[in-house]
């Protein structure tokens, strides 16, 4: 009777593991356009957050989703100045190094790229 359990619950295991509902970390969030991010405390950078882009009372505001579910929004700032926390109590700490926009905000970090102001998409690549 026990050998039968056993093998039963054995079965149903990997069935559990699948149907669990949680997030895989190590898989890209869903969506079209990808950032590189360091979440959680990670050390390295991953293009696994996807970014939404989202028009809300004339502004542009970007919702960078995580592999295990999260997210945060930014709004991006008309200045230049990069981009700040829509949400929550850590305030972003931006750096621009080239055309990349390094943004951290508590142990979360992400890498934007950016066209400098008053240039084209395309016009990065000219002197």
């Amino acid at each position: 009777m026990r050998l039968r359990i056993a093998f039963s619950l054995a079965l149903l295991a990997p069935l559990a593991a699948c149907s669990s509902g949680e997030p895989d970390p190590d898989q890209p969030a869903e969506g079209d356009e990808r950032i590189g991010c360091a979440v959680g405390g990670k050390g390295e950078f991953a293009n696994v957050c996807a970014v939404d882009r989202v028009q809300q009372d004339g502004r542009l505001n970007l919702v960078v989703r995580h592999p295990d579910g999260g997210f945060r929004r930014f709004e991006v700032m008309t200045d230049g100045s990069g981009l700040a926390v829509v949400d929550g109590a850590d305030a972003a700490v931006s750096k621009l190094s080239g055309s990349v926009l390094e943004v951290v905000v508590g142990e979360d970090r992400y890498r934007f790229p950016v066209t400098p102001k008053g240039k084209q998409a395309g016009d990065a690549a000219k002197p």
